[in-house]
């Protein structure tokens, strides 16, 4: 069946020497893989720049439930955006967030609050002057929500450590090793408390920063069991020295 929906682009593979096959995100169908020709001519509709981390497409597929990889007849640009890709702390934030999306939405359905919430977000961080540096934090605290497994960051007149087994702040230090301690716990309070256009209020230290994603990222390899190692988060920490 031929079909119309809007779609971020997670990842894609060469496939051949005209051809890719990538990994959508798609509002209608949930995660999806597609055949593209990926020519770099100027008159073909399938333009291999689109195939960026966290582009936003729109897209006319044959689509059908019993096959595995879909095609596509067309592909365009959603929405273009104006800093992401030429904003090296920008594209690395991208690049960052699309790894981790496409290593943990497995779901071929629509699920159309969180294509809601990926996108938007992402049409903000795009136009964004102050604060960007700490979006990737702020995207991935709220994304739990959507996953089901958002921190209980709720205190009852208490120091506490957020304990990453039980999703909650608790009053006293963890036996185990799944915990952050008070200053990184009381930073995610904060963080917790944010709107996305407040985030140029959350002022940290780059140590902070790295220690806020460490245990966000190790947050997440608690729920995904496959998640396993994130290879863009060494050059994520690099890029914000």
């Amino acid at each position: 069946m031929l079909a119309a929906t809007e779609g971020i682009v997670l990842h894609y593979i060469k496939y051949g020497e005209s051809s890719v096959i990538t990994t959508v995100f798609t509002r209608e169908f949930g995660r999806q893989s597609y055949m593209v020709n990926a020519s770099r001519s100027r008159k073909s509709t399938n333009k291999a720049s689109l195939l960026q981390p966290l582009f936003l497409v729109d897209l006319e597929v044959y689509q059908k439930q019993s096959r595995e990889l879909q095609r596509i007849k067309e592909m365009k640009a959603l929405h273009s955006y104006q800093n992401i890709p030429f904003e090296m702390t920008k594209a690395t934030q991208a690049i960052f967030l699309a790894e981790m999306l496409y290593k943990t939405i497995h779901e071929q359905e629509s699920y159309p609050e969180l294509f809601d919430f990926i996108k938007s977000a992402l049409l903000y961080f795009d136009l964004m002057e102050n604060g960007g540096q700490n979006f990737h934090l702020y995207f991935l605290f709220r994304l739990t929500e959507y996953f089901g497994f958002m921190p209980d960051t709720r205190k009852t007149g208490f120091e506490g450590w957020l304990d990453l087994r039980k999703g909650a702040i608790v009053p006293f230090e963890p036996s185990h090793p799944f915990f952050a301690n008070k200053e990184v716990t009381e930073k995610i309070v904060k963080l917790s408390l944010l709107k996305i256009n407040e985030l140029d209020q959350f002022r940290i230290s780059r140590t902070m920063r790295d220690s806020l994603l460490t245990i966000l990222v190790e947050y997440y390899q608690l729920h995904f069991e496959n998640l396993g190692e994130i290879k863009s988060l060494n050059v994520l920490k690099e890029v914000f020295q």
